[in-house]
């Protein structure tokens, strides 16, 4: 019984990430269409996914907040109504207005608010309910699955929009308020205490970033960097594959699809392969950026397709070698009452980083093709040499780092419960 309960909760968690990622993955194959029937510029095109991405990741630490003071469930299932709430505004102005682009807008930005509470609080909710072993292949699942929502959204985001183009806007709504179901009735949460008033709790968070913050700080900028350059080359390659090749409909979907593929892939692998084991973490971690630091510069010297996708893919590789690593030690790295902050934080900043991937990638692309891909292999050079030099957490040891050992002891002084 314990175990189709464990097995009910994983599920009913990796359906979280995987709807929160059809927000912008599922949109990524209509922009150019959205462009042409809006008449819109290419940044105009844009902020559809940064308004959205630049929403959550303002929301998400106010979010993970609530979550560690009243509990994860009922911030996650308010969220999914919200974010699905998002999505009837944005597909009603496309369907009955004439200039709908400001009320899409606004859709999108309502869509954003509701997504904070998601995948981010999801991430969190699996510290919760796992430890050890288990929570870093949960960890793992639940980055798979948001792979696979970013496979799987470009092609159905490109048979949608064979009805019509705004058709997809209503696909959120009904994905969210099913999962928000499913969520309350298939996920059981621990009980536990009421979580720490605010300055309290700010003054934990304090202690947490003086303790840990010479390697935590960096991991959330390398992990930003990961989904910017991802989100940044899924917008690249959807327009050019319209533009340039004029391929469109569902083989574009299923081409955006395949550096994807590559992520989810090796994402899943390395979550089940890591465990705590902080040492191989971080050599994964470098190898990661190695290979999207090579690909990006690799892919600066060629733009025939079949090339172009084969090194994207690389680079994919080496992102889905990156987060999981990333995952596994920002949502070790406090106790349980801080743990919605810290994973939102991170959240927060992931989001930020696909906000701003698109827009500066459209304007990159008006410059010239080596241009944009230089620019990207730069920029994860230095989040590598920035990896290899601060990410160094200490080593386990009973669980726990050092710092760790001293801040959980700190906390129980706190809450005046005897160290065990």
């Amino acid at each position: 019984m314990e175990a189709k309960q464990g097995k009910a909760n994983i599920v009913a968690i990796a359906l979280i990430p995987l709807v929160m990622v059809l927000g912008n993955s599922m949109l990524v194959p209509v922009l150019p269409t959205m462009k042409s029937k809006l008449d819109l510029s290419g940044f105009q095109v844009s902020l559809i996914i940064t308004m959205f991405s630049l929403a959550a990741g303002l929301i998400i630490p106010l979010v993970g907040y609530l979550s560690d003071r009243y509990g994860r469930k009922w911030i996650i299932v308010a969220s999914l109504v919200i974010y699905g709430i998002g999505g009837v505004v944005s597909g009603l102005a496309a369907w009955l207005m004439d200039n709908s682009y400001g009320m899409i807008l606004i859709g999108r930005i309502i869509q954003g608010i509701g997504a904070a509470g998601t995948s981010p609080i999801a991430m969190a909710l699996i510290g919760d309910v796992y430890s050890g072993a288990k929570e870093s292949k949960a960890l793992g699942i639940i980055e798979s699955t948001n792979g696979l929502g970013k496979i799987l959204s470009p092609i159905f985001g490109s048979l949608i929009a064979l009805i019509i183009w705004f058709a997809v806007f209503f696909t959120f709504p009904i994905l969210c308020f099913a999962t928000a179901v499913f969520v309350w009735f298939g996920v059981k949460e621990k009980k536990k205490k009421k979580g720490k008033p605010l300055p309290e709790y700010l003054g934990a968070l304090k202690q947490i970033f003086k303790q840990k913050g010479r390697w935590l700080i960096p991991a959330f900028l390398v992990g930003s960097v990961g989904l910017f350059i991802l989100f940044g080359v899924l917008f690249y390659l959807s327009d050019i594959l319209e533009e340039s090749f004029k391929i469109d409909g569902i083989i574009k979907g299923c081409i955006l699809a395949i550096p994807l593929l590559g992520m989810v892939v090796t994402a899943y692998i390395t979550g089940a392969k890591i465990k705590q084991n902080k040492p191989l973490i971080r050599k994964i971690m470098v190898t990661g950026l190695l290979l999207l630091t090579g690909a990006m510069l690799a892919v600066s010297f060629f733009q025939q397709i079949f090339l172009m996708v084969g090194l994207l893919t690389l680079g994919s590789i080496g992102t889905g070698l990156l987060l999981p690593c990333l995952n596994t030690l920002i949502t070790g790295a406090v106790e349980k009452a801080e743990r919605g902050m810290i994973t939102s934080l991170y959240g927060s900043v992931r989001f930020l980083g696909v906000a701003f991937g698109p827009p500066l990638f459209s304007w990159l692309m008006k410059i010239s093709h080596q241009i944009v891909f230089f620019s990207m292999a730069g920029l994860s050079l230095v989040t590598l040499i920035i990896a290899f030099l601060f990410i160094k957490p200490g080593k386990s040891k009973k669980g726990e780092t050092g710092s760790e050992q001293k801040l959980a002891t700190l906390f129980r002084k706190r809450e005046k419960v005897p160290s065990t």
